[in-house]
Protein backbone atom coordinates (compact mmCIF):
# COMPACT_ATOMS: atom_id res chain seq x y z
CA UNK A 1 0.00 0.00 0.00
CA UNK A 2 1.56 3.58 -0.28
CA UNK A 3 1.13 5.12 2.93
CA UNK A 4 1.23 4.17 6.68
CA UNK A 5 -1.87 3.44 9.33
CA UNK A 6 -2.06 3.44 12.89
CA UNK A 7 -4.63 1.56 14.39
CA UNK A 8 -4.97 0.64 18.28
CA UNK A 9 -2.36 0.24 20.75
CA UNK A 10 1.29 -0.21 19.32
CA UNK A 11 4.53 0.32 21.42
CA UNK A 12 6.17 3.30 20.37
CA UNK A 13 9.12 1.31 19.20
CA UNK A 14 8.78 -1.71 17.20
CA UNK A 15 10.59 -5.47 18.56
CA UNK A 16 10.03 -4.00 21.90
CA UNK A 17 8.33 -4.83 25.06
CA UNK A 18 4.66 -4.22 24.82
CA UNK A 19 2.93 -5.85 28.01
CA UNK A 20 -1.24 -6.39 28.40
CA UNK A 21 -2.97 -5.25 31.21
CA UNK A 22 -2.28 -8.31 33.07
CA UNK A 23 1.57 -7.98 32.54
CA UNK A 24 1.85 -10.86 29.81
CA UNK A 25 3.30 -9.94 26.65
CA UNK A 26 1.31 -9.01 24.04
CA UNK A 27 2.42 -11.94 20.81
CA UNK A 28 4.10 -9.75 17.91
CA UNK A 29 3.48 -10.52 14.05
CA UNK A 30 5.09 -9.30 11.03
CA UNK A 31 3.07 -9.92 8.04
CA UNK A 32 5.28 -8.75 4.96
CA UNK A 33 5.77 -9.17 1.46
CA UNK A 34 8.44 -10.77 -0.64
CA UNK A 35 10.97 -11.89 2.51
CA UNK A 36 10.99 -8.61 5.45
CA UNK A 37 11.76 -6.26 1.46
CA UNK A 38 8.52 -5.21 0.66
CA UNK A 39 5.22 -3.48 2.33
CA UNK A 40 4.72 -4.96 5.64
CA UNK A 41 2.94 -4.29 9.18
CA UNK A 42 3.39 -5.46 12.90
CA UNK A 43 -0.04 -6.73 14.50
CA UNK A 44 0.20 -7.32 18.37
CA UNK A 45 -1.78 -10.25 19.46
CA UNK A 46 -3.07 -10.93 22.55
CA UNK A 47 -2.51 -15.07 22.26
CA UNK A 48 0.17 -16.61 20.38
CA UNK A 49 -0.53 -16.57 16.54
CA UNK A 50 1.34 -19.97 16.24
CA UNK A 51 -0.68 -21.66 18.34
CA UNK A 52 -2.88 -24.73 16.20
CA UNK A 53 -4.01 -27.69 16.93
CA UNK A 54 -4.83 -29.85 14.22
CA UNK A 55 -3.96 -29.57 10.18
CA UNK A 56 -6.50 -31.07 8.08
CA UNK A 57 -6.97 -31.53 4.34
CA UNK A 58 -10.07 -30.44 3.15
CA UNK A 59 -11.51 -30.35 -0.79
CA UNK A 60 -14.31 -27.68 -0.58
CA UNK A 61 -14.49 -28.12 -3.97
CA UNK A 62 -13.59 -29.25 -7.81
CA UNK A 63 -12.13 -27.26 -10.11
CA UNK A 64 -11.77 -27.48 -13.96
CA UNK A 65 -10.50 -25.99 -16.82
CA UNK A 66 -10.73 -26.41 -20.33
CA UNK A 67 -8.91 -24.28 -23.12
CA UNK A 68 -10.92 -21.69 -25.51
CA UNK A 69 -11.38 -24.52 -28.06
CA UNK A 70 -12.55 -23.76 -30.78
CA UNK A 71 -11.23 -19.96 -30.49
CA UNK A 72 -13.87 -17.58 -30.22
CA UNK A 73 -15.22 -14.60 -27.91
CA UNK A 74 -17.76 -15.90 -25.51
CA UNK A 75 -20.25 -14.68 -23.20
CA UNK A 76 -21.21 -15.50 -19.66
CA UNK A 77 -24.12 -14.82 -18.11
CA UNK A 78 -23.38 -14.60 -14.00
CA UNK A 79 -27.26 -13.79 -12.76
CA UNK A 80 -28.26 -17.38 -14.31
CA UNK A 81 -25.58 -19.23 -12.79
CA UNK A 82 -27.67 -21.95 -10.71
CA UNK A 83 -26.88 -22.92 -7.30
CA UNK A 84 -28.76 -22.36 -3.48
CA UNK A 85 -27.52 -20.06 -0.74
CA UNK A 86 -24.06 -20.12 0.11
CA UNK A 87 -21.32 -18.15 1.31
CA UNK A 88 -18.48 -15.86 -0.31
CA UNK A 89 -15.83 -18.25 -0.07
CA UNK A 90 -17.30 -21.53 -0.74
CA UNK A 91 -19.87 -20.20 -2.86
CA UNK A 92 -17.52 -19.16 -5.93
CA UNK A 93 -18.12 -20.53 -8.92
CA UNK A 94 -15.29 -20.60 -10.95
CA UNK A 95 -15.50 -19.04 -14.90
CA UNK A 96 -12.32 -17.98 -16.42
CA UNK A 97 -8.75 -18.81 -15.18
CA UNK A 98 -4.93 -19.28 -15.98
CA UNK A 99 -1.74 -19.77 -13.70
CA UNK A 100 -1.89 -15.64 -13.09
CA UNK A 101 -5.46 -15.29 -12.21
CA UNK A 102 -8.65 -16.83 -11.62
CA UNK A 103 -12.04 -14.75 -11.94
CA UNK A 104 -15.47 -16.18 -10.07
CA UNK A 105 -18.82 -15.34 -8.89
CA UNK A 106 -20.53 -15.62 -6.06
CA UNK A 107 -24.34 -14.71 -4.46
CA UNK A 108 -23.58 -14.69 -0.38
CA UNK A 109 -26.59 -14.80 1.54
CA UNK A 110 -24.29 -15.93 4.66
CA UNK A 111 -21.11 -15.56 6.83
CA UNK A 112 -18.17 -17.46 4.88
CA UNK A 113 -16.28 -19.72 7.09
CA UNK A 114 -12.76 -18.07 8.34
CA UNK A 115 -10.29 -18.34 5.03
CA UNK A 116 -6.85 -17.52 4.30
CA UNK A 117 -6.00 -17.16 0.32
CA UNK A 118 -1.98 -18.01 1.06
CA UNK A 119 -1.36 -17.80 -2.94
CA UNK A 120 -1.69 -14.51 -3.21
CA UNK A 121 -3.95 -11.18 -2.55
CA UNK A 122 -7.73 -11.05 -3.74
CA UNK A 123 -9.61 -7.90 -5.31
CA UNK A 124 -13.46 -8.32 -4.77
CA UNK A 125 -15.96 -6.05 -6.58
CA UNK A 126 -19.44 -6.07 -5.36
CA UNK A 127 -22.09 -5.50 -8.02
CA UNK A 128 -24.63 -5.52 -5.30
CA UNK A 129 -25.64 -5.86 -1.58
CA UNK A 130 -23.67 -4.30 1.54
CA UNK A 131 -21.07 -6.41 3.12
CA UNK A 132 -18.14 -6.28 5.90
CA UNK A 133 -14.73 -7.81 5.53
CA UNK A 134 -14.00 -8.88 8.87
CA UNK A 135 -10.56 -9.68 9.31
CA UNK A 136 -7.55 -10.00 11.96
CA UNK A 137 -7.20 -6.26 11.05
CA UNK A 138 -10.76 -5.24 11.87
CA UNK A 139 -13.98 -4.60 9.71
CA UNK A 140 -13.94 -2.80 6.38
CA UNK A 141 -17.51 -2.06 5.11
CA UNK A 142 -18.27 -2.81 1.41
CA UNK A 143 -21.31 -1.47 -0.91
CA UNK A 144 -22.32 -1.83 -4.07
CA UNK A 145 -19.66 -0.59 -6.54
CA UNK A 146 -16.59 -1.31 -3.78
CA UNK A 147 -13.51 -2.95 -4.68
CA UNK A 148 -11.30 -4.25 -1.96
CA UNK A 149 -7.86 -5.50 -1.79
CA UNK A 150 -7.23 -8.44 0.71
CA UNK A 151 -3.57 -8.82 1.04
CA UNK A 152 -2.04 -12.73 0.21
CA UNK A 153 -2.54 -14.81 3.98
CA UNK A 154 -4.88 -12.06 5.58
CA UNK A 155 -6.94 -14.57 7.56
CA UNK A 156 -10.51 -12.78 7.54
CA UNK A 157 -14.31 -13.69 6.43
CA UNK A 158 -16.90 -12.59 4.36
CA UNK A 159 -20.14 -11.48 5.97
CA UNK A 160 -23.10 -10.13 4.25
CA UNK A 161 -24.79 -7.00 6.27
CA UNK A 162 -28.93 -7.78 4.48
CA UNK A 163 -29.76 -9.86 2.41
CA UNK A 164 -28.06 -10.76 -0.92
CA UNK A 165 -24.72 -10.11 -2.32
CA UNK A 166 -23.10 -10.52 -6.18
CA UNK A 167 -19.52 -10.38 -5.70
CA UNK A 168 -16.91 -10.85 -8.88
CA UNK A 169 -14.01 -12.25 -7.10
CA UNK A 170 -10.47 -11.76 -8.35
CA UNK A 171 -7.81 -14.15 -6.95
CA UNK A 172 -3.91 -13.30 -8.38
CA UNK A 173 -1.14 -15.56 -7.79
CA UNK A 174 0.80 -12.31 -6.31
CA UNK A 175 0.18 -9.03 -5.31
CA UNK A 176 -2.47 -6.81 -6.67
CA UNK A 177 -1.89 -2.82 -6.32
CA UNK A 178 -2.48 0.60 -7.92
CA UNK A 179 -0.33 0.87 -11.65
CA UNK A 180 3.23 1.99 -10.86
CA UNK A 181 2.80 4.70 -13.09
CA UNK A 182 0.45 6.77 -10.89
CA UNK A 183 3.08 6.20 -7.79
CA UNK A 184 5.59 8.61 -6.54
CA UNK A 185 9.05 6.89 -6.08
CA UNK A 186 8.09 6.89 -2.72
CA UNK A 187 4.19 5.71 -3.07
CA UNK A 188 2.78 8.56 -3.17
CA UNK A 189 -0.24 9.00 -5.54
CA UNK A 190 0.73 11.35 -8.37
CA UNK A 191 -1.34 14.15 -9.49
CA UNK A 192 -2.67 12.39 -12.68
CA UNK A 193 -4.00 9.49 -10.71
CA UNK A 194 -7.44 9.22 -11.18
CA UNK A 195 -7.57 8.41 -7.55
CA UNK A 196 -5.78 8.66 -4.70
CA UNK A 197 -4.99 8.14 -0.81
CA UNK A 198 -8.55 10.35 0.29
CA UNK A 199 -10.57 7.86 -1.60
CA UNK A 200 -9.62 4.50 0.50
CA UNK A 201 -10.68 3.33 2.79
CA UNK A 202 -9.70 0.83 6.04
CA UNK A 203 -10.14 -0.95 9.27
CA UNK A 204 -10.22 2.04 11.66
CA UNK A 205 -10.68 -0.08 15.09
CA UNK A 206 -9.73 -3.42 15.94
CA UNK A 207 -11.84 -6.42 15.60
CA UNK A 208 -11.62 -8.87 19.24
CA UNK A 209 -13.37 -11.61 19.30
CA UNK A 210 -13.43 -14.49 21.89
CA UNK A 211 -13.31 -18.10 21.09
CA UNK A 212 -10.87 -21.59 21.06
CA UNK A 213 -10.95 -24.28 18.91
CA UNK A 214 -11.25 -21.94 15.79
CA UNK A 215 -10.88 -23.56 12.38
CA UNK A 216 -9.81 -21.47 9.40
CA UNK A 217 -9.47 -23.11 5.72
CA UNK A 218 -6.31 -22.35 3.99
CA UNK A 219 -6.21 -22.09 0.37
CA UNK A 220 -2.46 -22.99 -0.44
CA UNK A 221 -0.07 -23.71 -3.45
CA UNK A 222 -0.57 -27.55 -2.77
CA UNK A 223 -4.47 -27.47 -2.28
CA UNK A 224 -6.54 -26.76 1.16
CA UNK A 225 -5.84 -27.34 4.23
CA UNK A 226 -8.27 -26.72 7.85
CA UNK A 227 -6.03 -25.00 10.47
CA UNK A 228 -7.68 -25.45 13.85
CA UNK A 229 -6.26 -22.36 15.72
CA UNK A 230 -6.12 -23.02 19.95
CA UNK A 231 -7.28 -19.47 20.15
CA UNK A 232 -9.83 -17.14 17.74
CA UNK A 233 -7.40 -15.10 15.16
CA UNK A 234 -9.32 -12.09 15.40
CA UNK A 235 -6.91 -10.99 18.66
CA UNK A 236 -5.32 -8.09 17.62
CA UNK A 237 -5.07 -5.11 20.30
CA UNK A 238 -3.49 -3.09 17.42
CA UNK A 239 -1.29 -2.98 14.33
CA UNK A 240 0.39 -0.34 12.43
CA UNK A 241 2.02 -0.77 8.88
CA UNK A 242 1.64 -0.47 5.10
CA UNK A 243 -0.10 -3.99 4.22
CA UNK A 244 -4.03 -4.13 4.85
CA UNK A 245 -6.95 -4.99 3.67
CA UNK A 246 -8.57 -1.69 1.99
CA UNK A 247 -11.55 -0.44 -0.27
CA UNK A 248 -12.22 1.70 -3.12
CA UNK A 249 -14.91 2.71 -4.35
CA UNK A 250 -15.56 2.66 -8.88
CA UNK A 251 -17.32 5.65 -8.02
CA UNK A 252 -14.57 7.69 -6.97
CA UNK A 253 -12.66 6.97 -9.93
CA UNK A 254 -12.04 9.91 -11.90
CA UNK A 255 -12.24 9.24 -15.63
CA UNK A 256 -9.79 10.58 -17.90
CA UNK A 257 -10.92 12.16 -21.26
CA UNK A 258 -9.86 13.60 -24.18
CA UNK A 259 -11.17 15.05 -27.68
CA UNK A 260 -10.59 11.90 -29.49
CA UNK A 261 -11.53 8.42 -27.67
CA UNK A 262 -9.10 7.36 -24.90
CA UNK A 263 -7.35 3.93 -24.88
CA UNK A 264 -8.22 1.39 -22.48
CA UNK A 265 -4.98 2.36 -20.33
CA UNK A 266 -6.36 5.54 -19.53
CA UNK A 267 -9.29 3.20 -17.41
CA UNK A 268 -6.89 0.99 -15.53
CA UNK A 269 -7.30 0.69 -11.57
CA UNK A 270 -4.97 -2.02 -10.89
CA UNK A 271 -2.33 -4.06 -11.97
CA UNK A 272 -1.34 -7.57 -10.96
CA UNK A 273 1.45 -10.49 -12.05
CA UNK A 274 0.32 -10.77 -15.91
CA UNK A 275 -3.33 -8.94 -15.67
CA UNK A 276 -4.70 -5.55 -15.27
CA UNK A 277 -7.74 -4.32 -13.93
CA UNK A 278 -9.88 -1.27 -15.39
CA UNK A 279 -12.88 0.78 -14.61
CA UNK A 280 -15.29 1.71 -17.03
CA UNK A 281 -17.52 4.68 -15.32
CA UNK A 282 -19.96 7.59 -16.33
CA UNK A 283 -18.02 9.96 -18.18
CA UNK A 284 -18.21 12.84 -21.02
CA UNK A 285 -16.98 11.58 -24.25
CA UNK A 286 -14.99 12.65 -27.21
CA UNK A 287 -15.42 16.31 -28.09
CA UNK A 288 -13.52 16.60 -31.29
CA UNK A 289 -16.18 18.01 -33.95
CA UNK A 290 -15.80 14.50 -35.82
CA UNK A 291 -15.07 12.56 -32.96
CA UNK A 292 -16.39 8.43 -33.15
CA UNK A 293 -16.96 8.07 -29.15
CA UNK A 294 -17.38 4.18 -29.35
CA UNK A 295 -14.29 2.07 -29.13
CA UNK A 296 -12.71 1.21 -32.63
CA UNK A 297 -12.36 -2.12 -33.74
CA UNK A 298 -8.94 -3.12 -31.81
CA UNK A 299 -7.16 -6.75 -31.52
CA UNK A 300 -4.89 -6.26 -28.01
CA UNK A 301 -2.14 -8.94 -29.55
CA UNK A 302 -1.02 -10.20 -25.77
CA UNK A 303 -3.94 -9.91 -24.22
CA UNK A 304 -7.59 -12.03 -23.15
CA UNK A 305 -9.80 -9.17 -22.48
CA UNK A 306 -12.35 -9.82 -20.06
CA UNK A 307 -15.35 -7.55 -19.25
CA UNK A 308 -17.99 -7.37 -16.45
CA UNK A 309 -21.19 -4.93 -17.44
CA UNK A 310 -22.18 -4.06 -14.07
CA UNK A 311 -24.81 -0.71 -14.34
CA UNK A 312 -25.91 1.77 -16.78
CA UNK A 313 -25.93 1.31 -20.60
CA UNK A 314 -23.05 -0.08 -22.74
CA UNK A 315 -24.04 1.69 -25.76
CA UNK A 316 -21.17 -0.39 -28.23
CA UNK A 317 -22.43 -3.37 -27.18
CA UNK A 318 -26.05 -2.52 -27.84
CA UNK A 319 -27.32 -5.82 -30.04
CA UNK A 320 -25.04 -8.49 -28.62
CA UNK A 321 -27.22 -9.58 -25.90
CA UNK A 322 -24.65 -7.94 -23.15
CA UNK A 323 -27.25 -7.22 -19.82
CA UNK A 324 -26.48 -6.73 -16.15
CA UNK A 325 -24.30 -9.05 -15.04
CA UNK A 326 -22.70 -10.15 -18.25
CA UNK A 327 -19.09 -11.15 -18.72
CA UNK A 328 -17.38 -10.75 -22.12
CA UNK A 329 -14.10 -12.79 -22.99
CA UNK A 330 -12.39 -11.37 -26.22
CA UNK A 331 -9.01 -13.33 -26.83
CA UNK A 332 -6.30 -12.69 -28.14
CA UNK A 333 -6.38 -13.78 -31.80
CA UNK A 334 -10.33 -12.05 -32.31
CA UNK A 335 -10.87 -8.81 -33.23
CA UNK A 336 -13.36 -7.26 -31.18
CA UNK A 337 -15.16 -3.69 -31.12
CA UNK A 338 -18.49 -1.99 -31.14
CA UNK A 339 -21.46 -4.04 -32.40
CA UNK A 340 -23.32 -3.43 -36.28
CA UNK A 341 -25.06 0.36 -36.26
CA UNK A 342 -23.03 1.15 -32.92
CA UNK A 343 -20.61 3.65 -34.30
CA UNK A 344 -23.53 5.98 -36.45
CA UNK A 345 -25.66 5.85 -33.03
CA UNK A 346 -22.68 7.37 -31.29
CA UNK A 347 -21.87 10.48 -33.37
CA UNK A 348 -22.79 13.43 -31.57
CA UNK A 349 -23.28 11.87 -28.32
CA UNK A 350 -22.09 13.78 -25.17
CA UNK A 351 -21.36 11.44 -22.53
CA UNK A 352 -22.17 7.48 -21.90
CA UNK A 353 -23.96 6.21 -18.91
CA UNK A 354 -21.93 3.02 -18.47
CA UNK A 355 -20.16 0.71 -15.62
CA UNK A 356 -18.02 -1.90 -15.83
CA UNK A 357 -14.56 -3.61 -15.08
CA UNK A 358 -12.49 -5.35 -17.31
CA UNK A 359 -9.45 -7.79 -16.42
CA UNK A 360 -6.87 -7.87 -19.27
CA UNK A 361 -4.65 -10.98 -19.19
CA UNK A 362 -1.51 -11.31 -20.31
CA UNK A 363 -1.84 -15.04 -20.87
CA UNK A 364 -4.76 -17.21 -22.06
CA UNK A 365 -7.61 -17.46 -20.52
CA UNK A 366 -9.07 -21.21 -20.24
CA UNK A 367 -12.70 -21.93 -19.16
CA UNK A 368 -14.06 -23.64 -16.32
CA UNK A 369 -17.58 -25.96 -15.89
CA UNK A 370 -19.80 -23.04 -13.91
CA UNK A 371 -18.65 -20.61 -17.12
CA UNK A 372 -19.59 -22.37 -19.93
CA UNK A 373 -22.77 -24.15 -18.16
CA UNK A 374 -23.99 -20.40 -18.52
CA UNK A 375 -23.00 -19.39 -21.81
CA UNK A 376 -24.75 -17.63 -24.66
CA UNK A 377 -23.48 -19.51 -27.58
CA UNK A 378 -24.43 -17.66 -29.84
CA UNK A 379 -22.40 -14.12 -29.16
CA UNK A 380 -19.28 -14.92 -31.39
CA UNK A 381 -21.57 -14.25 -34.58
CA UNK A 382 -23.16 -10.66 -33.14
CA UNK A 383 -20.77 -8.95 -35.32
CA UNK A 384 -21.95 -10.38 -38.58
CA UNK A 385 -26.03 -9.09 -37.98
CA UNK A 386 -27.16 -6.91 -39.99
CA UNK A 387 -28.35 -3.88 -39.04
Amino acid sequence: MPYYRRVGDVPPKRHTQFRQPDGSLFAEELMGQEGFSSDSSLLYHTHRPTAILSATVVTPFATTRAPNLPLKPRHLQTHKLGGGPSDAVLGRQHLLANDDVRLSYAVATAPSPLYRNAIGDECLYVESGSMLVESVFGALPLNEGDYAIIPTSVIHRLVPVSGEVRLLVIEASGHIGPPKRYLSRRGQFLEHSPYCERDLRAPSSPLLVEGTEVPVLVQHRRGWTEHVYAQHPFDVAGWDGCLYPWAFSIHDFEPITGRLHQPPPVHQTFEGPNFVICSFVPRKVDYHPLSIPVPYNHHNVDSDEVLFYTGGNYEARRGSGIVQGSISLHPSGFTHGPQPGAVERSLGVEAFDELAVMVDTFRPLDLCEPGLSVEDTGYAWTWARTV
